[in-house]
């Protein structure tokens, strides 16, 4: 009977536009919630077959969907550690409570903007309880080869407890100073110049170099030639450590660059580079001496002694201070001492279909057979978006867009309601026909 098919699709309604409601009070509840992925319904018919002669109600249904493809605009803020993807993707991260499983054990999900900070355990958490993953990274920033990024495997919670204090070797020392060309003429008093370069050693212990220049002064003429010894103040350091000749060129083309460089002792020398290497009490330095044609290191023109341009890299052990995030993933640890230390890279995650994903609390999704797998790219790279500190992404709910779905929900579930009403009273008529 046709009646009974329309109270059977007034009820369907109900149910259908029950629904709506649901999700559109899911979206507005979450309007400010950073990086929610706004929900939305799906409504498709349902029909029933009948006779040519008489048409019967199929109604309604309603199925439920989240966007999360649609990432929020990236919003900035004065947090460090609060990060955001800018694009397609999403930070891995797992629960806080699970940081100490293994990683066959962890719960692998995904976010798209979390605001992160340091627990009592040196894990970088956010507050509702999500604890970030990424993978371990050297000195230099470089991620181990072999990493697996099909999975999660290779992922590790981002800790700094063992980061609080570290030093970075002396590997480089760049001899920019200037001889004077006077100095290697017949006449001179052939007194030496020196200049002193710190340098420090694996465990941020300070040491320091006597670089001595002494000029060889021919009895006629201009020899160009100097001696350039290195004396090491580490402890059992039988000085000089290591003796360059180091002759310049003079002519007009030449300009007073080093032409040739000759071991004395103590080192090794490559004219490709103009670096010279040298055993110190910390391990080898590459020292910056000069060539023929190559930029940088010691001039010699007829000027006064500059050691101006004379400099070292590595530190001493400083005592960590925060963590910054460079754009392409890697966190730095940054220390009292200036020097910023790569500890983590973090990967942006990406799956064939995002709206595949599983939501669960705290804006997080978890993989699904309809995600696909995922795969861990560096920021920037293949289809995924970049990563970004000092930001935060914003919910993708439009409040005013939620408020007209709710007013439009509002009269479909009323005329839903009238239909029940007008067939019951229908019914009601029916049922009187045989009084």
């Amino acid at each position: 009977m046709s009646l009974s098919s329309s109270l059977g699709a007034a009820v369907a309604g109900l149910q259908a536009n029950s629904t709506r409601l649901a999700v559109i009070s899911d979206n507005i509840a979450n309007s400010s919630t950073p990086g929610f992925r706004r929900a939305d319904v799906d409504f498709a018919s349902l029909v029933v077959s009948g006779s040519s002669s008489v048409f019967s109600a199929g109604g309604v249904q309603a199925a439920a969907y989240r966007d999360v493809a649609t990432a929020g605009a990236p919003i900035g803020t004065t947090n460090a550690t609060d990060i955001a993807i800018t694009g397609r993707g999403m930070l891995p991260v797992t629960l806080a409570t699970a940081v100490d499983q293994p990683a066959s054990q962890r719960p692998f999900q995904l976010t798209g903007t979390g605001s992160f900070s340091l627990n009592d355990e040196g894990v970088l958490v956010t507050r509702s309880g999500l604890a970030l993953l990424g993978f371990p990274t050297d000195a230099s920033g470089q991620v181990a080869a072999g990493v697996v990024r099909d999975g999660p495997t290779s992922l590790e919670p981002v800790r700094v407890s063992n980061a609080q204090i570290a030093a970075e070797p002396t590997s480089l020392i760049k001899l920019g100073a200037n001889l004077p060309a006077t100095a290697t003429d017949a006449g001179a008093s052939g007194a030496p110049f020196t200049t002193t370069i710190p340098y420090y050693d694996g465990v941020g212990r300070e040491n320091r170099l006597t670089v001595t220049f002494t000029p060889i002064v021919p009895a006629s003429g201009s020899s160009n030639t100097w001696t350039v010894s290195f004396d090491d103040s580490a402890v059992g350091a039988t000085n000089p450590i290591a003796e360059l000749s180091v002759t310049f060129d003079d002519s007009p083309a030449g300009r007073g660059a080093v032409d040739t460089v000759t071991v004395m002792s103590g080192a090794t020398y490559s004219a490709a580079n103009g670096v010279a290497t040298i055993a110190t009490g910390a391990g080898p330095i590459d020292v910056v001496v000069g060539a023929a044609g190559v930029e940088g290191g010691l001039t010699q023109l007829a000027a006064s002694f500059t050691p101006t341009g004379v400099t070292s890299d590595g530190a001493r052990a400083g005592i960590f201070t925060g963590l910054e995030l460079d754009n392409d993933g890697t966190l730095l640890g940054v220390y009292d001492t200036g020097q910023r230390l790569a500890l983590y890279r973090i990967p942006v995650v990406d799956v064939p279909n995002p709206n595949g994903l599983t939501a669960v609390d705290n804006q997080a999704f978890t993989i699904s057979s309809e995600s696909g797998r995922p795969f861990l790219w560096d920021a920037n790279t293949g289809p995924v978006g970049g990563i970004s500190g000092f930001s935060s992404q914003q919910s993708t709910v439009d409040i005013a867009k939620e408020l007209t779905n709710l007013i439009q929900t509002q009269r479909a579930y009323s005329s839903n309601a009238t239909t029940i009403r007008t067939v019951d009273e229908m019914l009601q008529e029916t049922t009187n026909l045989k009084r």
